[in-house]
């Protein structure tokens, strides 16, 4: 039993022993072949050797057995001898042509930068012994075959350098096909190279500005550029492949708007693709054709955008403004959607036409021409703005108004190349013009207003509050009042003042609640969410606010504001800036009778309960004390 478990120790040791040491020799691996290679183009072979002794910088040595030597050996090229290549591969190793790079200090890449037909054959990677026993493999061999250059490139459409207006649409062909007896496959790219060459700042090396535009891949896939990916997307470029009976297919890329950025030197590039037995994608033959050149010409340096009438226009109120957008400098043979809006800074609030306040829009007419208005609905009834020509937009208003005062400007997005272009599209350039200062003429209109409160009894809660404003208007022509009723609370009370018309004074200023309203059209609005309001006209200049059933939340201080609107010879109405203020009315609810009796019949009635209680209590508690007095004398 000891002498069966001391064999089986040994046995086991000895196998392990076996494994170590194999795992341990030396491997020296080439990629699987047959590998098929283009006459012309390079060759790049990997060797890789591992499980070595020794240095961690191993040396390596090429061979090759020509197909049609009979198996006779013929060295290539050695990592340690400069004598070791047979004389014909002499000069080429000499000139480069035939070189080892390595990747590190056991890999190494045998490089031929332009392979040869006599090159096919097996090539060999040989490491020389750097280990104390000769263990594992010391080369690894790949067949090499050599097929012919079939790969064509050619175009049909070049670039002839003439500049082009930004925004429209550029096409170039490029034809190539391969004829090869073994199943490869075939990718096209074309790219710019940028016209700002040069040589990099810090490293002093030439700067690379080629980039990919877009590409049909060798699994036939069309992949945008890093840089061209979003215009891809957005369906600005395409790339098409029309197959011809002659054997070379054509591919058209179309740029539907050229860019200043698109400007450069633009080339297709044709590759040949092999899939090898590792089942990794090779690269064998590749051509490169330049189409020509591109220079795109600016949208900036010719358009230009005008307004007329120019400086300063002056008008009455009522009367027809037109102003005129020119747009001019647009190349003809590019179809651009232009965005253009008219713009106004300033109005009649304003001491001079056109300083301060906020620029805002008066209408637009996108693209597509559709005409929309700013926040003044009401002018889409009471203006246009159309296209009277081509690059030629009139903004009409047919009655002018006091606040249609102040500066014009004609603001025009240009779309190149984009007839229609969606909301997320930017504009290509975006222009404004002049401004136009228009000035309108108003009469002179005089507003005033006073507030009173009617004579008459106490006002005490639950009664109807009366207020009543005359408003006047003075001035020539149709005009009519806008009267607002505003309350403040009152702001400190020490002492029931009488219900009259206090001396006139401004307005307080804080907190104000907007009660009720009567339009220049004669419709009432009510504002307040208390106690029940009604407004209405007694007279031509007289207004009355009613509170009806008042709370003590509806006392404070009032006041009415009046506006003067006139009306323009087309019956249209307009606000014309003049407004007064009327003084303030105090209105305080005294409390009713019944409201004064309350508390002392609450009083009265507490007071005589507790007394009633207190006598009840006494005359109780004595007449039991005397009855129990009489019980016990008996």
């Amino acid at each position: 039993m000891k002498t069966s478990m001391a064999s089986m120790k040994t046995t086991l040791f000895a196998l392990l022993h076996w494994v170590f040491q194999y795992a341990v020799c030396r491997d020296v691996t080439l990629p699987p072949g047959p590998l098929y290679r283009v006459a012309g183009f390079p060759l790049s072979l990997p060797c890789v050797v591992l499980g070595y002794e020794g240095p961690r910088t191993q040396d390596f040595e090429w061979f090759l057995y020509k197909d049609d030597a009979g198996g006779r050996q013929m060295g290539v090229v050695s990592t340690r001898d400069k004598g070791f290549p047979y004389a014909p591969y002499q000069p080429r190793v000499r000139n480069g042509e035939v070189r080892v790079e390595r990747d590190s200090g056991d890999k190494v890449r045998l490089i031929i930068q332009r392979l040869r037909a006599e090159d096919q054959g097996n090539f060999e990677c040989y490491t020389p012994s750097t280990d104390t026993t000769f263990q594992g493999n010391y080369s690894a061999t790949v067949h090499v075959k050599v097929i012919p250059d079939t790969l064509q490139i050619s175009y049909s459409r070049t670039l002839t350098g003439q500049p082009v207006p930004e925004g429209a649409e550029l096409t170039v062909t490029c034809s190539a096909g391969i004829q090869s007896e073994e199943l490869t496959h075939l990718s096209i790219t074309f790219g710019k190279r940028s016209d700002r060459e040069g040589l990099d700042s810090v490293t002093g090396a030439e700067v690379n500005t080629a980039k990919e535009i877009i590409a049909i891949d060798n699994m036939l896939g069309v992949v945008p550029g890093r840089s061209f990916k979003k215009r891809y997307d957005d369906g600005e470029i395409t790339l098409e492949k029309r197959n011809q009976d002659t054997g070379l297919a054509v591919y058209v890329m179309k740029m539907k708007a050229v860019q200043p950025d698109d400007s450069g030197s633009y080339y297709c590039e044709a590759s040949q693709w092999i899939r090898d037995r590792d089942r990794s994608w090779q690269k064998i033959a590749q051509r490169t054709m330049d189409i020509g050149n591109l220079t795109v010409r600016q949208l900036a340096e010719s358009l230009s955008v005008t307004s007329s009438p120019r400086g300063e226009v002056t008008l009455q109120v009522g009367s027809p403004l037109l102003l005129t957008c020119e747009v001019l400098g647009l190349p003809s043979e590019v179809s651009s959607g232009l965005l253009v809006q008219w713009m106004r800074r300033g109005s009649a609030n304003s001491d001079v036409a056109g300083i301060g306040g906020v620029e805002v829009e008066m209408a637009r007419m996108s693209p597509d021409g559709v005409v929309s208005w700013g926040d003044d609905l009401s002018r889409s009834s009471a203006g246009s703005l159309e296209k009277v020509a081509e690059g030629r937009y009139s903004l009409k208003l047919f009655s002018a108004r006091p606040s249609d005062s102040g500066v014009y400007r004609c603001v025009v997005s240009v779309y190149a190349g984009r007839r229609n272009p969606g909301p997320s599209v930017p504009a290509t350039l975006t222009q404004r013009s002049d401004g136009v200062t228009v000035n309108l003429k108003t009469k002179d209109v005089l507003v005033s207003a006073v507030a009173r409160l009617p004579r008459g009894p106490l006002l005490k809660r639950g009664n109807t509050i009366v207020l009543i404003c005359n408003a006047t208007v003075t001035t020539t022509g149709p005009t009519q009042a806008q009267v607002q009723w505003l309350r403040w609370p009152i702001p400190n009370i020490k002492k029931n003042p009488a219900p009259d018309v206090s001396p006139p004074d401004a307005p307080v200023r804080e907190n104000p609640e907007l009660v009720a309203a009567i339009t220049h059209d004669g419709v009432a609005k009510v504002y307040a969410n208390g106690s029940e309001v009604s407004v209405d006209r007694l007279s031509a200049v007289s207004y009355r606010l009613r509170v009806h059933a008042a709370t003590m939340e509806d006392q404070g201080l009032y006041a009415c504001h009046a506006e003067a609107w006139g009306q323009d010879p087309h019956g249209g109405w307009y606000n014309t800036g003049a407004r007064a203020e009327s003084n303030t009315v105090t209105v305080y609810l005294y409390a009713r009778a019944v409201d004064l009796l309350l508390l002392p019949l609450v009083i009265g009635v507490s007071t005589a309960l507790v007394v009633g209680v207190i006598i009840i209590a006494t005359v109780t508690c004595c007449f039991m004390k005397r009855l129990a007095r009489q019980r016990v004398r008996k």
